[in-house]
């Protein structure tokens, strides 16, 4: 069974297809880096958004995300966004954790599984 790797770097690929499994790297925000949580996530689901869609799959095939935030404090803001976003009916198994990130501008960084 082949591996595809999209955007590969010499540390790490945004996206790897194995089979029929799609698995993202863990996403923070560009352009809204810096901005409010709900900023960031518009920005990271944004993005996400587009690594699913080169690897030839979308949101309503996920399979499990991960979220990392800063501040629980900022949860109710995180998923205001993620509930307008995720595909009703195909919610992926999940869990949220505080963590600090790796640079202070970030506040938010998700990492998705899904299926072709």
């Amino acid at each position: 069974m082949t591996i595809q790797r999209f955007e590969t770097g010499p540390r790490m690929s945004q996206a790897v297809v194995h089979g029929n499994t799609v698995y993202l790297a863990g996403v923070v925000a560009g352009k809204a880096a810096g901005q409010s949580v709900t900023e960031q996530t518009q920005d990271v689901l944004a993005i996400i958004d587009g690594h699913l869609a080169k690897a030839g799959t979308d949101k309503s095939k996920l399979l499990s995300a991960t979220i990392y935030i800063t501040d629980m404090k900022t949860f109710p803001e995180m998923n205001a966004v993620w509930d307008g976003w995720v595909s009703a009916g195909n919610t992926p198994a999940r869990a949220t954790v505080e963590a600090k990130l790796a640079a202070p501008q970030y506040n938010v960084e998700i990492m998705v599984v899904a299926a072709k």
